[in-house]
């Protein structure tokens, strides 16, 4: 534990991270009953703090501590609600694997304390679990960056920037991709601590020095476009919701790729943005912030530019919910949105077209139509908006609204004009708004990752995901669904890698372990879900039929489901709330889903006529995000291809999950938990239900059990052995080959360690939670003590090396001395004189000998050199580029794993499929044919009829002429006038008698011809279903035709060389027998 001198490197953070000397030595010296100090159950506070005063028959009396601070006494509990206190020393425990007693009560408090100490990071055996403080604290600066560089786990208190450089250190020893996973419920604080993971490697693994801006490229380094990118993201894909004031309404997945430790590129991955906020928000609730920031009027121009006011009220599209909110300044982050987008290298046009753009779609909602006198047809109501709206995405207004009222649909080979009503036209508009603001998001993230791709070569990544959080609301949709079963699979993948890979990896290694069931399963909820005949399966096959309805697609789930599994149920009605169609048990809770308007969502249809002219649009932007549709005849050569064009949201849905969690698998996974206090967004306040519930769902208890049980840390043989020799040399002789296994055994027996706390594998040695972390410090004490030894012996060797050497001078001084003194007594001899002239010349041919080999052999030096430097730079660069390749390989082994089970999934769930549509396709030709003999009756009957019709017209016309005749004698004949008179009305009657049964006869035709064309559509919609389902088959005959063939040449290999080896043998034993016959002659 840090003393309070070297906590100053964390400055003002310090408080905010650890407890202070003072406050651990009086948590020592507190007085503490160990045996009767323990938690209480209770029913409003959850667990209350007690002491045992007495025990009897299995019940104690205990005297409770109220929140107060009160006390009551004579409590009577059952031992089974009493749970162990942990004695003070363990207050505020940073670790709590290292609690005394784990337990739920123990846990909650620890929580408790140190979230009312402003300590929101702990560490709960593997993981950390970060409290949302709903406030600013200061322990996110450059100064706090710095002090948690390079620092192991146990040397520094608990935090995110732990955390990321953890995952970073790992990176760099083990050479292996690591991700940081943030999850929690809506609310809970994940998009936060992703910044802050961001903000970290941003500012440890700077890229080298800053470059000249290149005014065509980014402004600004690699690591502030990094962090840009969020400010922009943030303004269009970020919300107000109940729980959260700026909720992420997507999910991500940033990749910061590094090059030796240096940032070399980074790229974002996005999910599910939630698009029916652009049109819908409910009361407590806010649309996207980008909307808001705009109608500050902080930046006139913009709103000049997009043609909006200051009142979000003027748009209804946007204001159904809040339109301000107080933990957030939009002037500020308008102006952090408009730096990012600068930063980012957008051009000019870009940036005004982004917010043409965003402001069109607010204009959407002000479009007006009315109904058309004594007809359905929509027209519009007035033409203002429209021309601002046509203005903005660069169209000619009068365009967009015929195609809005009425478009061109597709009928056969033919285009044909279709009429719309008002709700019609109401609905077409709304989803073309929240297709161009989703279409422009997606084009704005794949602009950033352009710009971010530096194309410097890269060898590993860390990967941060931040996904929106578990979500319970009074009305949940589809995109609830999707955003619930992502946190379903991710829950699973927490799980599987803490208890269940960690459990079958002491299997493996022959270690004595128990197999403990956590009872963690998701797998009831998922499979419900995804698999076939689930809630997508089903989902996608209702959108294929034409007269699908919400109703059939709620009956098909009952029928498939309900009573079959226990995570799908009736829901109850519930007074005050939105009305549900069926439960969902989730792992955070059950959660009633509305099912109303899902088919329209999964098919997210919308008006060709308008996206064509889109497509044309002056907008470069708007035109980029609809591109023309291919032609027809290369439409018909690509068949397979087509299918894609008409994915579902629920399909593209389920393939870029399967992407995510097929990338998280290939990476060292880090785990982070992140937990809301309480439901009010108040800061210190801690509800104990709240808190508990979330840690029992996201298994964080269970974590800590096995991070105590299990054995967390491992290390191979072979790097045991060759990092931790130095703590006792002396055990592995030198010059003597010892297994790596047996020299670790014999290193750690000779260790002062608990030596129940590590056991031996196959190929590894396990550890328990924090022994690895007192070998590191023996090993640092170690190698301190041969540090400093090796540097007093080599100052020793220095000092008389360096003495030998003044010695030496001191000789030469005295024999120089003496030669100059010698030399003054002979220089004037004439023989000396003669020696001074003759030894120059003697010398001179000498020495320009010695210059020109040693000149020689100076460039064939400097030549080997270069050589060298330019093969170890080769070498270098092959190295990178063969570990880049050898990930990418395991990536894609992965991904190609998992893509063949689920391709087999898929095939058995389609064989199913084919064979109930080849039933249900024989059941409507039998109903085709019915209606076909009922039609040809109808049609003879309405022929009979129409033949009557004609007879009695004919009948009539007599008459009539006969009438004629009859007034002309009228005065002769009145008698025979009158019976006439009376016959002509009983015809009439007759005739106004047949009429209505024609046209009765005449309708029910009609009605038979439409039910006849919904047959037909029904039948070609099965007919192409199953010519897709039979060349899905026929790739599958052929696939196992491949496969048997490869099997019959592998039998004829087999017996080939099953021949040869009988052969083999013969030959063997023919030699056997020449030997045995040679030794008997040698014998004789």
């Amino acid at each position: 534990m840090s003393t309070d001198a070297e906590m100053k490197i964390y400055g003002k953070a310090a408080i905010y991270l650890r407890k202070s000397e003072k406050e651990r030595m009086e948590a020592q010296a507190a007085p503490f009953d160990s045996k009767n100090a323990c938690y209480v159950a209770d029913k409003v506070e959850l667990y209350l703090k007690g002491l045992v005063t007495a025990r009897a028959d299995g019940k104690c009396t205990v005297t409770v501590t109220k929140p107060d601070g009160t006390k009551e006494e004579g409590k009577e509990f059952k031992d089974a609600d009493i749970y162990e206190m942990n004695p003070p020393k363990y207050d505020k425990i940073e670790d709590m694997a290292m609690m005394t007693y784990l337990n739920e009560a123990s846990v909650l408090y620890n929580l408790k304390e140190r979230y009312a100490a402003w300590m929101i990071y702990t560490y709960s055996g593997l993981f950390c679990a970060t409290v949302n403080p709903y406030k600013w604290l200061p322990v996110y600066d450059e100064e706090v960056v710095n002090a948690y560089r390079g620092k192991k786990r146990m040397e520094a208190p608990p935090h995110i920037f732990s955390v990321s450089d953890n995952a970073f250190q790992f990176m760099m020893i083990d050479k292996e991709n690591q991700s940081v996973l943030i999850t929690g419920e809506s609310g809970a604080g994940k998009t936060v601590n992703t910044k802050r993971v961001i903000q970290y490697f941003a500012t440890i693994a700077v890229s080298g020095g800053k470059k000249e801006a290149d005014p065509n490229k980014m402004q600004g380094s690699l690591e502030d476009q990094i962090i840009a990118a969020n400010p922009l993201l943030e303004a269009y894909g970020n919300a107000k919701t109940v729980r959260n004031d700026n909720s992420s309404r997507f999910g991500k997945f940033i990749r910061i790729h590094f090059q030796a430790g240096k940032l070399a590129k980074a790229d974002i991955e996005t999910y599910l943005l939630e698009k029916s906020r652009v049109s819908f928000q409910l009361p407590d609730e806010r649309g996207y912030h980008i909307f808001f920031q705009m109608m500050t009027g902080h930046k006139p121009d913009i709103v000049e530019m997009a043609l909006i006011t200051t009142n979000p009220y003027d748009f209804p599209m946007c204001s159904q919910g809040q339109i301000a909110v107080a933990s957030i300044n939009d002037k500020e982050e308008l102006d952090a949105t408009d730096d990012a987008i600068t930063i980012l290298g957008f051009t000019n046009d870009e940036k005004i077209g982004i917010y043409k753009l965003t402001g069109a779609v607010v204009h959407h909602g002000n479009m007006k139509f009315k109904q058309k006198q004594r007809e359905e047809q929509a027209e519009p109501d007035g033409t203002e908006v429209a021309d601002k709206i046509g203005y903005l995405l660069g169209l000619n207004s009068a365009e967009m609204l015929k195609a809005l009222c009425y478009p061109r649909v597709k009928v056969g080979n033919e285009y044909v004009t279709k009429g719309q009503t008002v709700a019609q036209v109401n609905n077409s508009v709304s989803a073309l708004a929240k297709s161009i603001y989703e279409r422009m998001f997606l084009w704005m993230v794949i602009r950033i990752n352009e710009m971010l791709d530096t194309k410097n070569p890269r060898q590993f990544y860390i990967g941060v995901l931040d996904i929106a959080g578990f979500e319970i609301f009074d009305y949940n949709s589809m995109e609830q669904l999707c955003i619930n079963f992502t946190n379903e699979k991710l829950q699973q993948f927490f799980n599987h890698t803490m208890f269940v890979l960690e459990q079958e990896e002491y299997k493996k290694e022959g270690i004595v372990w128990a197999f403990i069931d956590f009872g963690m399963d998701l797998a009831a909820c998922i499979e419900l879900i995804e698999k076939p005949l689930g809630i997508f399966s089903i989902l996608e096959e209702e959108c294929m039929f034409p007269k699908s309805s919400d109703t059939t697609f709620k009956d098909k789930l009952y029928t498939q489901h309900l009573g079959k599994t226990k995570a799908f149920e009736k829901p109850k009605p519930a007074k005050g709330k939105a009305e549900a169609h069926f439960s969902l048990v989730h792992y955070a809770g059950t959660v009633d889903y509305n099912i109303t308007g899902w088919l329209e969502k999964n098919k997210d249809p919308l008006n060709d006529s308008v996206c064509q002219l889109y497509g044309k649009s002056g907008v470069k932007i708007l035109a980029a995000l609809y591109p023309a549709a291919p032609p027809e005849d290369k439409a018909k050569k690509g068949g397979k291809k087509k299918g894609g064009s008409m994915q579902t949201v629920s399909s593209q849905f389920r393939e870029n999950l399967h992407k995510l969690m097929t990338n998280l698998r290939s990476t060292h996974p880090h785990f982070v938990r992140c937990l809301i206090p309480n439901e009010s967004k108040t800061p210190g306040l801690m509800e104990n239900f709240l808190v508990i519930h979330q840690l029992r769902c996201n298994g964080v208890l269970e974590g800590i059990r096995i991070c105590r049980k299990g054995f967390p840390s491992r290390i191979i043989y072979a790097d045991f052995k060759q990092r931790y020799k130095v703590l006792n040399a002396s055990v592995i002789p030198e010059g003597q080959f010892m297994d790596n296994k047996k020299a670790s055994e014999k290193l750690l027996g000779s260790i002062d360690v608990n030596h129940e706390d590590y056991k031996f594998g196959h190929t590894k040695v396990f550890f328990k939670a924090g022994l690895l972390g007192v070998l590191e410090e023996m090993r640092d004490e170690k190698l301190a003590t041969l540090v400093g030894m090796v540097q007093a012996l080599s100052r020793g060797f220095l000092m008389r090396r360096e003495f030998s050497k003044m010695m030496e001078r001191r000789e030469s001084i005295y024999a120089i001395q003496y030669n100059i003194r010698s030399f003054m007594n002979v220089k004037t001899w004439p023989w000396m004189k003669l020696y001074f002239k003759i030894k120059p010349l003697l010398q001179s041919a000498e020495t320009e000998k010695e210059l020109a080999n040693m000149k020689e052999n100076y460039d064939k030096m400097t030549a080997d050199l270069a050589k060298a430097l330019a093969t170890k730079k080769q070498m270098e660069e092959k190295l990178v580029a063969l570990t880049q390749e050898k990930n990418d390989l395991a990536l894609q082994i992965a991904s190609e794993g998992e893509s063949l089970n689920d391709a087999e999934e898929r095939c058995e769930g389609l064989i199913k499929s084919k064979i109930q549509l080849e039933a249900k396709l024989k059941e409507m030709s039998e109903r085709l044919e019915d209606e076909e003999e009922i039609n040809a009756e109808l049609t003879a009957k309405k022929r009979k009829l129409e033949d009557e019709c004609s007879e009695l017209k004919k009948d009539i016309d007599d008459l009539e002429l006969t009438l004629a005749k009859v007034e002309k004698e009228k005065h002769a004949t009145e008698n025979k006038v009158k019976n006439l008179t009376e016959e002509m009305a009983s015809m009439d009657e007759s005739v106004a008698k047949l009429t209505k049964e024609k046209k009765a006869l005449q309708e029910a035709h009609q009605q038979t011809l439409d039910d006849l064309q919904a047959e037909e559509d029904k039948v070609n919609t099965l007919t192409k279903a199953k010519t897709k389902l039979e060349q899905q088959v026929d790739d599958l005959e052929g696939s196992l035709e491949q496969e048997k063939k490869l099997r019959m040449d592998l039998e004829r290999s087999k017996r080939k060389l099953e021949g040869d080896l009988k052969l083999a043998q013969e030959s063997i034993m023919d030699l056997e027998n020449d030997k045995q016959q040679a030794d008997e002659k040698i014998k004789k």
